[in-house]
């Protein structure tokens, strides 16, 4: 295939000076494929990993297509699932736009909408947001929609995933009619099906490689683990015998694995391993990425938010810790790794129970991934967590409980006294009773 430079795209003297600084040269398939298209102004559908730069493959193409306006209102907006994503994604718009007059704005939630509103208020040419908080602002009047020429939703399967449906339905039914669409997604369900028939006008689909291909930069493996007390004494094990192993991300399927695995491993290695869930504050998942990027974290737990929500340069290893229920999710999860023609390795922990799970990635993939046998010194637990120790199954028993009919039981005749009936009788009627004619207590005089 013919290599290509960013020279021998339509690009602009300042867009190919960014890239000069960033030591870009040459484009990924994603960017080198979209970049006409959206040039040509049909709306586009982007089927592209994790990975494959699709966040520049529709930021070059937008930034070469954006034009100054005074008014300062919103002409690029970018829809993405993920707080940590708004943050990346407009960091990496003031790179490309260094030498432009582009400004940007990111809105999330979880935070205080004023200092958002007011930032977006003041004007600003790209917008970034989440679809929760994006619409909030557009409602009040915060984020003036007008002048929106080009949309662009990433992650869309994402967003279907996390509930957004309504959000972005109601956001694309407020924008201007004539305005050029762009999504990227790593599968195309129905739900997203759903939205390029109703709201693109004859998307055309471009593929940077089919859904679950495997990235060729990455070394895949496997070891098959007995329970999750293993699993913690292998990635021990792993990180103190490999010293290149030194920015790993480890995933996990829940908030609460997370803080357990986090609880058993960081006295072995204190300070160096951070957690990150959906339950952490905003501001100790970005102090987490942080340190992470910085080296002062030598490798972090954390769910799937990751994977989809934020780009970290130079991770050395992705640990699935255990394995995803969705094969799409194990795409994304070793996808942080390998990036930017580096190469990368996959590492994944997998016991009896998730042996079915891994054989549907596998068969997405269509690839065995291949098996490594456990270190000879490994130690292998045999204790087990409560979800790991087998559930005791009663038998219930039914007990026949006897008829009881009408009836049935012994009766009693009430005695004379147990007879009697509480009635409520006048003054009248017992003066009445007692002296066979009415008396009274006595009548006014008149």
């Amino acid at each position: 295939m013919e290599v290509i430079s960013f020279d021998d795209l339509n690009l602009n003297k300042p867009l190919l000076s960014a890239l000069d600084d960033l030591g870009l040269k040459h484009p990924t398939t994603i960017q080198k494929k979209v970049f006409s298209v959206v040039m040509s102004g049909r709306d586009v559908c982007g089927i592209a990993q994790t990975g494959t730069g699709k966040t520049y493959a529709y930021l070059l193409p937008c930034l070469r297509l954006w034009q100054y306006d005074k008014s300062k209102l919103p002409q690029i907006m970018i829809l993405v699932p993920t707080r940590e994503l708004v943050i990346q994604v407009a960091e990496e718009v003031k790179k490309l736009a260094a030498y432009m007059s582009v400004d940007v704005v990111g809105v999330y939630g979880g935070v205080n909408m004023k200092p958002q509103a007011l930032a977006a208020e003041n004007g600003c040419d790209v917008v970034v947001g989440t679809p929760g908080r994006l619409l909030d602002l557009m409602l009040d009047g915060s984020v003036r929609v007008k002048n929106i020429k080009r949309l662009v939703i990433d992650e869309v399967d994402e967003m279907m995933n996390l509930g957004f449906k309504v959000q972005l339905s109601r956001i694309l039914g407020m924008l201007p009619e004539k305005r050029q669409n762009l999504a990227f997604s790593a599968t195309i369900t129905e739900e997203v099906d759903v939205v390029m028939n109703e709201y693109f006008n004859g998307p055309e689909r471009v593929e940077a490689a089919p859904t679950g291909t495997p990235l060729e930069n990455i070394n895949q493996s496997v070891y098959h683990v007995p329970n999750f007390n293993t699993k913690v004494n292998l990635l021990e094990q792993l990180l103190n015998s490999d010293a290149t192993m030194n920015k790993v991300l480890v995933f996990v399927a829940t908030k609460s694995l997370a803080d357990q695995v986090f609880e058993e491993i960081e006295p072995k290695f204190p300070g160096a391993v951070g957690v990150m869930h959906s339950n952490k504050s905003q501001n100790v998942r970005f102090a987490t990425v942080n340190k992470f990027q910085a080296g002062e974290y030598r490798f972090i737990i954390a769910t799937d938010i990751i994977a989809r929500g934020i780009d970290i340069e130079g991770v050395s290893h992705v640990v699935n810790f255990d394995v995803p229920n969705e094969p799409e999710a194990y795409i994304h999860r070793i996808g942080r790794t390998g990036r930017a023609d580096r190469r990368g390795i996959a590492i994944s922990f997998m016991t009896e129970k998730e042996r079915e799970d891994f054989e549907k990635i596998e068969t997405l993939m269509h690839f065995a991934v291949p098996v490594i046998p456990l270190p000879d010194d490994l130690v292998i637990s045999d204790v087990l967590t409560d979800d790991e120790k087998p559930k005791v199954k009663m038998k219930t028993v039914l007990i026949k409980l006897p008829n009881v009919h009408e009836g049935g039981g012994a009766f009693h005749q009430k005695s004379e006294k147990n007879k009697k009936v509480n009635v409520k009788v006048s003054h009248k009627d017992k003066m009445m009773q007692k002296y066979g004619k009415p008396k009274t207590r006595g009548m006014k005089k008149k």
